[in-house]
């Protein structure tokens, strides 16, 4: 496989692209050739530096601004990317025969996803707009269950389970056959976890989902997959790594002694995202360089 030209002419949407993982994915797959959307629900500053990183290395990407978590976050995600994606094109970008992006998504925290569903997969304003979509924006923390409190319980299952289900429904209108759903997950939903009890169930109602889609949208060619990170090196674990001590001690519980970096997922979404992983679908991907083995 040309891995540089693996994702030609394919259109990608990654959540929470602005830094860590994320970025690593967006950046890994723009590298392949994809067109990426850029998703953000924050830092502005930091989602333009990821397109402008990804355009100074040859690649192609939009930013896409919508906040997850929130009723209307999956249309506002949508209405976004299909801005977006109409301003790339604009330029001369993907055409063929690719339809226009059509205004808003399907679902979001409002409940009930307007016309959404699986009986709109024939739209002439959306089908083909995307081929890869990335759930990779989370939150974490929680603490044990003693401590927990509804707020924080709400925010964490909205943002990590509700929000990708969600963008799921709104993607498939968009989305050809053949296409790519890839959901970043955590070894927390592996191990047993009693400081991040919350994160952990939201992460495996994720893994759930992803069996129950490989199964449904087997039929066109749709693979599902979720990919398990391990201790990696991002800001969002980073009250893990304080002390030499602390560092040295996450390193040993991988087989190669070492913290994982946001490339070491990335190039598994990269592989999944391809034609390669064609025979691969409902499958949980241990990212993790074997911690805990």
């Amino acid at each position: 496989m040309d891995t540089q030209r693996a994702l030609t002419g394919k259109i990608a949407l990654v959540t929470g692209a602005g830094r860590g993982i994320g970025r690593a994915i967006a950046g890994r797959l723009a590298h392949d050739g994809a067109l990426v959307g850029v998703h953000y629900g924050h830092s502005a500053a930091a989602a333009q530096e990821v397109v402008a990183e990804i355009r100074k290395n040859g690649g192609r990407a939009f930013p896409v601004e919508a906040v997850l978590g929130v009723p209307g976050d999956a249309d506002a995600v949508f209405a976004a990317f299909d801005a977006g994606l109409r301003a790339e094109r604009g330029e001369g970008g993907e055409g063929g025969e690719r339809g226009e992006g059509g205004e808003g998504g399907e679902g979001g925290e409002g409940g009930e996803g307007g016309e959404g569903g699986e009986g709109d997969f024939a739209s002439a304003e959306v089908w083909g707009s995307l081929d890869i979509l990335v759930n990779n924006a989370g939150v974490s923390g929680s603490g044990p269950v003693g401590q927990a409190v509804p707020e924080v319980f709400d925010r964490m299952i909205a943002v990590n389970a509700k929000a990708p289900f969600f963008l799921v429904q709104g993607a498939l209108p968009r989305m050809r056959d053949g296409g790519r759903v890839i959901n970043i997950s955590s070894l927390a939903s592996r191990r047993a976890f009693p400081e991040s009890v919350a994160y952990a169930m939201s992460k495996g109602a994720l893994d759930t989902m992803t069996l129950c889609l490989a199964k449904e949208l087997g039929g066109r060619g749709i693979t599902v997959n979720t990919v398990g990170p391990g201790f990696i090196e991002t800001d969002m674990n980073a009250r893990r790594r304080t002390t030499p001590e602390a560092r040295a001690a996450l390193a040993a519980r991988s087989v190669f002694d070492r913290i994982g970096r946001p490339s070491d997922v990335a190039d598994v979404v990269a592989f999944l995202a391809s034609d390669d992983s064609r025979w691969v679908t409902g499958q949980y991907l241990d990212v993790s360089g074997g911690t805990d083995l």
